[in-house]
């Protein structure tokens, strides 16, 4: 449901090092969920900063040989910089070491202190330090912190404790009847509810300044400072100038927070408990994505795999890294960067297709009609459906943008673009060119009608990419002509929505290359039986007799499209899944199964368009029986995709 305003948020990092990918991406994500809303005319207001408190801040700082305090503004001037170089449109950078930040902590504090939801009690439990909490047994992994890879240490000492017991069934309520979408994608939400199935130990929210002296002081007992925690969670209050704030009243009521999975019980458990008993109304949505790794396995500097968002942006573009990350990560999901696959998005995607759909058609454009927009026509004959094709393409793609759907949304707006291309195939603008010019009376009403549904389509694909890839858009507006300030008024979904914006007669831009293909030095595809569970790697790096086949025996394969009405896991098996795949047959859909279940949810396959081998005979797997086969492609990095046909194409449409 749309609201007038949103407020998004990312984590503030810890200031004990350099901005990498995880949190470039989390920031990324709300920069551009910020643009998208801005996009559909509502007020924003983004927050991101930096935790600089606690533990392991305080032992990055020794070992630095510096003070914290002056460490932490290294810390933050890094990421503000890097921020600024990234093109992040945040509306505060926070810190924790902000003075109206420590002010409203401590009178938080003192009013669950106040009404005696705080006590003073003993502890001993097992505190990691990189997580800077207390694990329980169930947490643990082999003795070790499942996210630091360490054995936390046994610490007891006198603290002071938040009563979030009292306040358990009050969340769990929320969760199951007040609100089932609090949390989200649903497996997070799940996750936090595990957790509260039993009963919720109070939470420590002090340390010792005999321990720890680097940290917010407690009001009401000057020996102890703030649980980090405690102190870093309030930010986003102070964002929003609570409680008496204009931004306030505004924006918090419909809130989001976009965390990483490694984050949850503070934001999911935590967070919502402090608000309760501090008589704060929650926020709006708890967003959750996964972890970025790479084909060697979780990043680390020892190993030296770390990814460096500001070199991505240096050498591909940071519009580049945007789309890639959006459209490559099934939100909710790990998601596995490399080199390898992003070149092969950037040569696919935005080479190919965006960038040659741009190229082509504004060169047809100044080749037949002296770099001015055609005149505009109503001829429907020569328009085809594009006008009704791009109207769905936007709503679609908004409405699984909302969803936090990414990948699916990218995935409309580039099949519109294939359709577009597919058009411009079709109606052969320079065949009509060179017949306009043979002819005494030439038809230049056709070719007009085709030219500029190419520019209109085009505007406003440059309309729907405004907020995953800024400055592309630009750029694209600008070769159609707009100025800078028109061009900001036509990044709206009023415009996006609205055939026939481009005025005839008005004078193109230059013609720039959005995306100068990149040389890949070897590519690999593999084609996927579910029925074997095995791939089949076909690598073309350059033409060769060996493994050739007659066109008769490629001719025995039937290809056929499909969409998956139907998807699930199979019992006892993490890779297979078991789909409902309609053929556009008379008998109905068949089943068919697919060796992918570590690589897509079921949940984001149903709707989708696939390529399906429909002659091949049934075999049983676990009980289960696969009446045919879909294709997919994968590369030396193990990721895999669905090989996927345009959308406009209907269940049954012979591949050939």
């Amino acid at each position: 449901m749309m609201t007038s305003n949103y407020y998004v948020t990312t984590p503030i990092y810890y200031a004990n090092g350099h901005p990498h990918l995880g949190n470039t991406y989390t920031t990324t994500l709300a920069d551009m969920l910020t643009r998208f809303y801005k996009f559909m005319g509502k007020e924003t207001f983004f927050l991101t900063g930096t935790d600089e408190h606690g533990d392991k801040v305080h032992q990055a700082a020794v070992k630095a040989g510096k003070t914290p305090q002056a460490f932490t503004d290294d810390v933050s001037n890094l990421f503000i910089s890097t921020w600024k170089e990234l093109g992040f449109e945040y509306d505060r950078f926070i810190r924790t070491t902000d003075e109206d930040h420590k002010e409203l902590v401590k009178t938080i504090l003192q009013q669950i202190y106040d009404q005696g939801d705080i006590y003073f009690g003993e502890y001993g439990g097992l505190y990691c330090v990189g997580c800077e909490r207390f694990l329980t047994e169930k947490e643990l992994i082999d003795g070790k912190c499942p996210d630091h890879q360490t054995a936390p240490q046994f610490v007891e000492e006198k603290n002071y404790f938040f009563k979030m017991s009292k306040y358990q069934d009050r969340l769990i309520k929320h969760l199951t009847e007040v609100q089932p979408d609090f949390i989200r994608p649903e497996r997070y939400r799940n996750e936090v509810l595990a957790l509260l199935r039993e009963p919720l130990e109070d939470l420590c929210i002090s340390r010792p300044k005999s321990r720890l002296t680097w940290g917010i002081e407690l009001p009401f007992d000057p020996n102890y400072v703030t649980y980090v925690w405690f102190d870093a969670l309030i930010n986003y209050l102070t964002g929003v100038n609570y409680p008496g704030g204009k931004n306030y009243q505004k924006f918090w009521k419909n809130c989001e927070h976009l965390i990483a999975k490694d984050i949850v019980k503070p934001h999911g458990v935590f967070w919502p408990l402090m608000l309760m008993a501090a008589n704060i109304p929650l926020y709006e949505h708890l967003t959750v994505h996964g972890y970025w790794i790479t084909p060697t396995g979780k990043m680390s500097k020892t190993v030296g795999n770390v990814v460096n968002p500001l070199e991505i942006k240096t050498e591909f573009g940071m519009d580049v890294f945007r789309y890639y990350i959006f459209r490559e990560m099934v939100f909710g999901l790990d998601g596995t960067f490399s080199r390898e696959s992003l070149e092969t998005r950037y040569n696919a995607d935005l080479a190919n297709n965006l960038g040659n759909l741009v190229s082509r058609s504004l060169a047809m454009c100044t080749q037949y009609r002296e770099s001015k927009v055609p005149t505009a026509t109503k001829n429907s004959a020569a328009l085809g459906n594009l006008p009704e094709r791009a109207e769905a393409m936007v709503k679609e793609s908004i409405a699984l943008f909302e969803d936090r759907e990414l990948h699916r949304a990218l995935e409309r707006i580039w099949a519109f673009i294939d359709e577009v291309n597919i058009f411009i195939d079709r109606t052969k603008p320079w065949g009509l060119a060179k017949e306009e010019k043979l002819a005494q009376t030439p038809n230049t009403e056709t070719l007009d009608a085709v030219l500029y549904s190419q520019l209109e389509s085009i505007r406003i694909i440059a309309a729907m990419i405004s907020f995953s890839m800024p400055e592309t858009s630009k750029k694209i507006f600008k070769m159609l002509g707009f100025d800078e300030k028109s061009a900001a008024k036509e990044a709206t979904v009023k415009s996006a929505l609205e055939w026939g914006r481009l005025q005839s007669s008005s004078r193109l831009g230059e013609i720039t290359a959005l995306f100068p293909r990149i040389e890949k030095k070897k590519i690999v595809m593999e084609q996927t039986t579910a029925a074997s569970q095995t791939t089949k790697e076909v690598k073309s790096e350059q033409t060769t007799e060996t493994g050739l086949i007659e066109f008769d025996d490629f001719a025995k394969v039937s290809l056929r499209v499909g969409q998956i009405l139907e998807a699930s896991r199979i019992e006892k098996s993490d890779k297979l899944l078991k789909l409902k795949v309609d053929l556009g047959e008379q008998s109905g859909p068949r089943q068919i199964l697919a060796g992918i279940g570590k690589h897509y949810d079921p949940e984001a396959l149903v709707g989708r368009k696939v390529c399906a081998v429909t002659n091949l005979k049934p075999r049983k797997m676990l009980g289960h029986e696969s009446q045919g086969m879909l294709l997919a492609a994968s590369d030396e990095a193990g990721r895999l995709e669905l090989v996927s046909p345009g959308t406009s194409l209907l269940p049954g449409s012979r591949i050939s």
